[in-house]
């Protein structure tokens, strides 16, 4: 983040860490927009192969942008923010994918439990539970992690656009305010 000037050194996400980034936001939109409504769209099979694919590429996308980002790339936390601070973006980061998974995994077994003629048992209601309960925490996380961003942006620290293609942050630095 070297165009921000002299404050902010931390080096910007790559190419590849932003695109994956905001097609995961498109991914999972689409996801919330055709989800299932009724168990029993299931029995519809073009329906039920549509959704196990959709939930498969879901999880093989989300697993390889978790390798991706945990291996290739660093926080744009600024080296000033407290700890706690730190400890509680990796917290919802890492709760973001263990839910994510959740909901896809509790997805790929309602399907298969459902393709077995488990339709009404006491085990499916207790994995739509479960979906149901992963589908409302990434809810809270996704706010917590926007709120977060906002909080950044308004701070001027150099995370917002670390991420974010729009509405960059400028420079506090003397070279940049002209004077």
């Amino acid at each position: 983040m070297k165009a921000l000037g002299d404050k902010f050194e931390k080096p910007k996400y790559s190419f590849l860490a932003m695109f994956l980034h905001w097609c995961f936001v498109i991914l999972f939109a689409f996801g919330i927009y055709k989800q299932v409504d009724d168990i029993s769209q299931l029995e519809d099979i073009s329906f039920f192969r549509a959704e196990i694919m959709f939930a498969s590429v879901f999880l093989l996308f989300l697993v390889f942008r978790f390798f991706y980002m945990t291996k290739t790339q660093k926080t744009s936390l600024p080296d000033n923010v407290p700890k706690y601070q730190k400890f509680a973006a990796k917290f919802v980061h890492f709760s973001m994918y263990a839910c994510l998974v959740g909901i896809a995994g509790s997805g790929l077994l309602i399907g298969y439990f459902y393709s077995l003629g488990f339709r009404d048992e006491f085990l499916v209601t207790i994995i739509i539970g479960a979906h149901e309960f992963f589908v409302s925490v990434i809810y809270w996380l996704i706010s917590i992690h926007v709120i977060a961003a906002i909080y950044h942006r308004l701070k001027n620290d150099g995370v917002w656009s670390s991420m974010v293609p729009i509405w960059k942050e400028r420079s506090t630095n003397s070279k940049d305010d002209g004077r």
